[in-house]
């Protein structure tokens, strides 16, 4: 399996990568301006990174439409979120810090994890409005969306950083996008059971 990050100048790009090969898959990262029909034809499935400015984000947008599994980081997060109808705003509590994620769907990423652990993330901006189709996952204290998913899509998005060792369980939300992933190129795209 080779995963693709779609790197939006995120300063913890590389660290999604080696998150990606701890868990035993290949992967490779491009530019956000990298043509998405050439990337899309080498990936099993896609990571969005984190990055500064959602003003920038190249040509990502495109990849939702491309039909593999997305795990959308931060940066990447907010893109699915306002590219498929949601709303992104400034948040209340910008900088990295320390927040406790409260876990509300114990599938897809979350399979397997406590009800609430430490993640590192940043609130600059952060998604308050869910687009069409997507069930909120996990919230904090200080953002009600701190996860979602697709209903019938494997399409993932947080707004914390898995990838960072400050995050609990980070490694293990990896996986378990691995293996959703992984259970999608065995069942197919369209079975509607890839997102549980």
């Amino acid at each position: 399996m080779n995963v693709v990050i779609v790197d939006n100048g995120g300063q913890f790009t590389h660290l999604e990568g080696r998150a990606l090969r701890d868990v035993g898959v290949s992967h490779e990262i491009v530019d956000n301006t990298a043509d998405p029909a050439e990337v899309v034809e080498r990936a099993d499935a896609l990571v969005l990174s984190g990055g500064p400015s959602i003003e920038d984000v190249g040509r990502t947008p495109e990849y939702l439409e491309s039909g593999l599994p997305i795990l959308g980081i931060c940066l990447g997060h907010q893109i699915i979120a306002r590219q498929l109808g949601g709303a992104v705003e400034g948040g209340d509590h910008g900088g990295y810090a320390d927040v406790k994620i409260h876990v509300e769907e114990d599938g897809g990423l979350f399979e397997g994890l406590p009800e609430s652990f430490n993640a590192w993330a940043s609130h600059a901006d952060e998604v308050v409005e869910l687009p069409d189709g997507f069930t909120r996952t996990a919230r904090s204290e200080v953002c009600e969306v701190e996860a979602m998913q697709h209903s019938e899509r494997p399409i993932y998005g947080v707004q914390f950083h898995p990838e960072v060792s400050q995050t609990e369980h980070g490694l293990d939300i990896f996986r378990n996008f691995v293996e959703v992933a992984r259970g999608v190129h065995e069942r197919g795209p369209d079975d509607p059971a890839v997102s549980s």
